[in-house]
């Protein structure tokens, strides 16, 4: 896809949510903030963006943001600001206008960090409460960075980094040009480049193995400890396999031994660490004087196995600054793909990753693309039409597949315009949407408030559970059932979005679980897939209790940050109790309370709480 047609593409999209009936997002710049943030996260770019709206004036300045990411144990800042013009035509935007926002967004930070713009902020809103988090971390922050997103073409994609209170922020643009290039790569380390010559001194001597009768080479090496920090520090989570990003705390037995090793034996690691495993796109070698090959140049770099190696060799040298990694060596495998076929290569992926981690504390339910339960999802959308006989639903089992449909399928205007009517974005599920919407009518709302990787990697873990309340191999009834869950959720979120200036995300989900909890097995899945919506008088019962579950989330906060405090389950346990206003008569889709019915296994509502 060239790039004036992603273009058009995107502005189709942002449109597509402003109008969308199951509940868009109000504004054109929200919509595509929120578009390109979640695509970031999706890369590793980012860690659980959120949209967050903030535009004032703080003395003669100017001060503007459009969205955060703040990681879970607050050492990276991620602050996006967003330039949309809504242009259906490539143009350019001066660089004087995408510095201009950034030192706008740079001063909101600045006037967080020093405490100064709380004082003229409302406390209703969440950029006041993201203002009272930003104060309390930031002299804990290791990374900070500020991002202006634009749907043009900007000429400079990194401005020169500037001090706060002793802190280094890194200022970037990520436009329409650099997102394109992301989405035709299909693969979150297409920025990940290594030139060893320059960050080791010399090309990493190697033993070569060229893949004659295969679809990749095969490489070995070893790494220096302080050129593989640099490397982590450089990209962070991009580095790591898209689905074992997680990093356990060096609290765990196997980090707190890498730990120790580091400070107290370096010189041992290599003999006492089993390495890690690299896939790459390409790689560049230099015959050394001793006729040996070394690798000169790495491109697309991504550790599948040895993540948490990685990290705890980073955060070691960052927690202990003595420790010395230049006497560290790590072993490491290289796998140099070499298929044109980007299905292949995604299953040659999967498959190294899996097998790589067999015997490694990283679950294969975190390598989760190739499961048969994601697969038999994604063969159950591509089958089941809606009742209508015509639209129907689409499982995103591996990210930018929609965009890949539009682009194989939509060869004319008439053609795209036809698939967009009959499988529009609006009923495009992720896998970590999937993920929220059963992990809530599950009645998990505080796992889901975790954000979207921490929720999805606890609902796999779930799906392996003996107990697991979703089963191995879904059916049609089950396919069908989902669907109507993601109805409900998405009609709640349509309600809660306008009516609430903070905290929507958690407001939403706490409501949907508390409908599941209430309505018990009385509320008819099947009447909403017949439908595809819900009734007027399912979203009034839906409007009164929102207002009920909001005023609970403040109030059990008790001081604390909504969205920190929706994330236990004593907050739960405060919604459950509360007192709600009785149903409303005519909702179509409750059963008799005495009918009897007998729901689906999978909707089965467990009896604690």
């Amino acid at each position: 896809m060239e790039l004036i047609d992603f273009l058009r593409q995107t502005q189709a999209e942002v449109r597509e949510r402003i109008n969308n009936p199951d509940g868009g997002t109000p504004y054109q710049e929200q919509a595509f903030t929120e578009i390109v943030m979640q695509h970031m996260a999706e890369i590793g770019m980012a860690s659980e963006p959120v949209a967050c709206h903030h535009e004032t004036s703080f003395g003669n300045a100017k001060l503007r943001l459009s969205g955060y990411a703040l990681s879970d144990d607050t050492d990276q800042l991620d602050l996006f600001v967003s330039l949309y013009s809504g242009t259906d035509e490539l143009k350019t935007i001066a660089d004087s206008e995408t510095k201009k926002a950034a030192e706008q967004c740079l001063r909101f930070l600045k006037g967080c960090a020093e405490g100064k713009l709380l004082k003229t902020m409302d406390e209703s809103s969440d950029a006041y409460a993201l203002a009272i988090s930003i104060k309390e971390c930031y002299p804990t922050l290791d990374q900070i960075r500020i991002y202006v997103l634009t749907d043009q073409r900007a000429t400079t994609k990194n401005f020169q980094s500037r001090e706060i209170r002793s802190k280094t922020i890194k200022l970037e643009v990520m436009d329409i040009q650099r997102l394109h290039h992301h989405w035709m790569e299909g693969k979150p380390r297409d920025e990940i480049t290594v030139d060893f010559e320059q960050v080791a001194g010399s090309a990493l001597p190697c033993i070569y193995v060229q893949g004659e009768m295969s679809d990749y080479d095969y490489a070995l090496t070893v790494i220096p400890g302080d050129v593989l920090r640099f490397v982590y520090e450089k990209y962070g989570a991009r580095l790591l396999e898209a689905n074992v990003r997680s990093f356990l705390s060096v609290t765990g037995k196997v980090n707190r031994g890498i730990r120790d090793t580091l400070i107290n034996n370096p010189e041992h690691f290599m003999a006492y660490n089993n390495g890690i495993v690299i896939l790459a796109d390409e790689i560049r070698l230099e015959i050394a004087a001793s006729g040996l090959p070394g690798i000169l140049w790495m491109g697309g770099m991504q550790i599948v196995n040895g993540g948490q190696t990685t990290a705890s060799i980073y955060f070691t040298k960052k927690k202990e600054p003595k420790t010395d990694l230049k006497r560290v060596r790590i072993p490491a495998k290289i796998i140099i793909l070499r298929s044109n076929d980007a299905e292949a290569e995604e299953n040659m992926i999967s498959a190294v990753s899996r097998y790589a981690n067999s015997q490694n504390v990283v679950r294969q339910a975190d390598l989760s693309a190739n499961r048969s339960f994601h697969v038999e999802i994604e063969k159950l959308a591509n089958t089941t039409y809606c009742p209508d006989g015509v639209s129907r639903w689409f499982y995103e089992r591996a990210a930018g597949s929609y965009n890949v449909l539009l682009a194989r399928e939509g060869t004319t205007p008439a053609k795209l315009c036809r698939i967009k009517e009959n499988v529009p974005s609006s009923r495009k599920i992720t896998k970590t949407d999937l993920a929220k919407f059963l992990s809530t009518w599950d009645q998990k709302p505080d796992q889901v408030s975790l954000g979207s990787q921490k929720s999805f990697m606890a609902f796999m873990n779930s799906l392996d559970a003996e107990n697991s309340p979703w089963p191995q191999q879904p059916d049609v009834l089950f396919y069908k059932r989902m669907i109507a869950k993601t109805i409900l959720f998405k009609a709640a979120q349509k309600l809660v979005r306008p009516a609430f200036k903070a905290f929507q995300a958690n407001v939403t989900t706490y409501l949907v679980a508390l409908l599941s909890h209430r309505l018990n097995n009385r509320l008819d899945l099947d009447y909403i897939w017949r439908q595809q919506r819900v009734s007027p008088q399912l979203e009034e019962q839906m409007g009164q209790w929102a207002k009920t579950v909001n005023d609970i989330l403040h109030k059990s906060a008790n001081g604390r940050m909504v969205s920190e405090w929706a994330k236990k389950p004593e907050c739960w346990t405060a919604v459950r109790k509360g007192t709600y206003s009785p149903l409303i008569e005519g909702i179509p889709e409750l059963r008799p309370a005495d009918s009897g019915a007998s729901p689906h296994p999978a909707d089965v509502i467990s009896a604690s709480g």
